[in-house]
């Protein structure tokens, strides 16, 4: 031994001696970071551990004040960590100060009290597997009613009271459930999916009837109490009653007046009056049908029969036959003694009887179908109808095609009454449509009456004075015209010769004047007058000759000039 560590300790020194400044160096410092490191590891390990008061955390600043007020108060150290658990020295501790805190009422309903059977643990109680079950169903059934449109929030209690031996002492399995709905979401006042959210849970929890299911909104209204709603219910179906006669009175008025106005015109038909009874009836018809037993079906292909049935099949039958014949036996006493035989059948002791019996059994079997359905929500009691048709209104007319008109303007008619054939096969009309039934006591009314038209005779009336004023309007309005377009023509034709009557006269005395001037000039040079003439004049004549040209060559405008002379003047 002495020699091995003799060999150990010369290799350490071999080593020793063999590394540098810096590898004794690094050495030495990870044996310090060694021992420090054990040193802190048995420190920490020796420190008590510490477990947790709630396993949730605790959110809300001024419960976890008071939660750490509490803890104080008992002298018991406590530390909250960043995530917002507290935690207390053992586990000891943690229960008895969860009794005090859950006493005096300081955990509230923010922290989740299941969250106290959150422990790890190798095994586990029935209280713990009841309350981990408790937990799991509440959960699942908040899952599924907060997954409906019209809920927000759903909070579940769940009782479930221990397993009693005799039925009549077990107390009963009761949920109450607080839900908070979405916005615009009318499930409070919608009576079928409150319904549906009661269904979901007493199905989804074993031993929950609807009686023991209570559902509240976040304003305290209990959604699902029904008690005292039969009056509400009672005016619904007065409602839907209602709904259904008018429509059905409806479908008639709709059925009667196509069949009727196809016939008459559409404002001569009215009805006065429908009115349909109802019964409403809610019940099940069960009917029990025996009908022969196939023996062969027919065959399709053939043009005769090979159908072949029974009314019933033999199942099983009995047979049972009893003969007999001689005397009865009749008990006697005791040697020496008489026996107790009535007297009246001693006598009948010695006569010899025959007796014979048969009895047979036979059960047969035949095909029976059971039909169970349901009846109609109603049914019609009673019908009773009343149509009023009116006649026909005629206009006169004269020989050549106009109408006759009264010394007040209106135009003459005659009523024509609608005859008693045509209201005997309108009544029929009527009755098949509505489904006449004597027996039931309907009603079908069909009667003539004149219907007011003095409205419709006045409007037709006052139409064609109308049209008549507007006939004589544009006549008289055609023949104003003609005069007016004949008078311009007229006055057209005799301005256009007045003008040139005018314009003939104006160039003979333009003539007149000019072989006045000539003859004038031409005796001055014959007789050697120098006749001076001014600048002007010549001028002048030199103006009236260029008007002599245009006027013989544009007399037209020549006139249209001396007109706007003759305006502006």
């Amino acid at each position: 031994m002495n020699e091995i560590l003799k060999r150990i300790v010369e290799q350490l020194k071999t080593f020793w001696t063999k590394w540098s400044v810096v590898q004794k160096v690094i050495f030495f410092a990870i044996m310090v970071v060694s021992i420090i490191g054990l040193v802190m590891l048995v420190r920490f390990s020796a420190s008590p551990s510490m477990v947790r008061l709630v396993n949730s955390p605790i959110a809300d600043l001024e419960q976890r004040d008071k939660i750490i007020v509490s803890l104080t108060e008992q002298n018991v150290d406590s530390k909250v960590t960043a995530d917002g658990y507290i935690l207390v020295s053992d586990d000891n501790t943690a229960k008895k100060m969860r009794s005090i805190l859950i006493r005096d009422g300081i955990i509230t309903a923010d922290t989740d009290p299941w969250a106290l059977f959150d422990k790890d643990r190798w095994t586990l109680t029935d209280f713990e597997r009841d309350v981990n079950l408790r937990r799991a169903i509440t959960g699942t059934m908040e899952q599924h009613i907060e997954a409906l449109d019209d809920v927000d929030s759903a909070k579940i209690t769940l009782v479930m009271p221990e397993k009693e031996l005799f039925q009549s002492a077990q107390d009963p399995t009761t949920a109450s459930v607080i839900i908070t709905p979405r916005p615009g979401s009318d499930i409070v006042t919608n009576r079928k999916k409150v319904e549906g959210i009661v269904k979901l849970i007493q199905f989804g929890i074993q031993g929950l009837s609807a009686e023991n299911i209570t559902i509240m909104d976040y304003s305290g209204n209990v959604l699902n109490d029904y008690d005292g709603l039969e009056q509400v219910d009672r005016l619904v179906l007065t409602e839907r009653m209602l709904n259904q006669k008018r429509k059905l009175e409806a479908q008639y008025t709709g059925t009667i007046l196509a069949s009727l106005r196809n016939i008459y015109s559409t404002k001569r038909v009215e009805i006065l009056n429908i009115d349909i009874d109802l019964a409403f009836i809610n019940k099940q018809i069960e009917t029990e049908e025996h009908f022969p037993i196939t023996m062969k079906e027919d065959d399709p292909n053939t043009p005769y029969s090979e159908y072949e049935g029974v009314a019933s099949i033999l199942e099983s039958s009995q047979s049972e036959n009893e003969s007999f014949q001689g005397t009865g036996f009749n008990p006697e006493g005791p040697a020496g003694q008489e026996g107790q035989t009535p007297p009246a059948y001693k006598d009948l002791s010695s006569l010899v009887g025959k007796y014979e019996k048969d009895n047979q059994i036979e059960n047969f079997v035949v095909n029976t179908r059971n039909i169970t359905e349901d009846s109609n929500p109603f049914e019609i009691s009673r019908i009773s109808v009343a149509v009023a048709i009116d006649g026909i209104w005629k206009k006169k007319y004269q020989e050549n095609g106009t109408l006759v008109i009264t010394p007040e303007g209106s135009i003459e008619r005659t009523y024509l009454p609608v005859g008693d054939n045509d209201l005997k096969i309108s009544r029929d009309l009527v009755a098949t449509a509505v489904g006449f039934d004597n027996g039931r006591g309907d009603e079908v009314t069909v009667s003539h009456i004149p219907f007011d038209r003095t409205s419709e005779h006045e409007s037709e009336d006052a139409e064609y004075r109308r049209s008549r004023q507007i006939q004589q309007t544009i006549l008289f309005s055609l023949i104003g015209l003609a005069i007016f377009v004949v008078a311009a023509v007229v006055f057209r034709i005799v301005s256009k010769e007045m003008e040139r009557r005018r314009r003939l006269r104006e160039e003979e005395l333009s003539r007149q004047h000019q072989a006045m001037r000539e003859a004038a000039l031409r005796s001055a040079e014959e007789e050697g007058i120098d006749v001076e003439m001014s600048v002007q004049e010549r001028a002048r004549i030199e103006m009236q000759e260029n008007a002599i040209n245009m006027a013989r060559e544009h007399p037209e405008d020549v006139a249209q000039l001396i007109r706007t002379w003759l305006a502006e003047e």
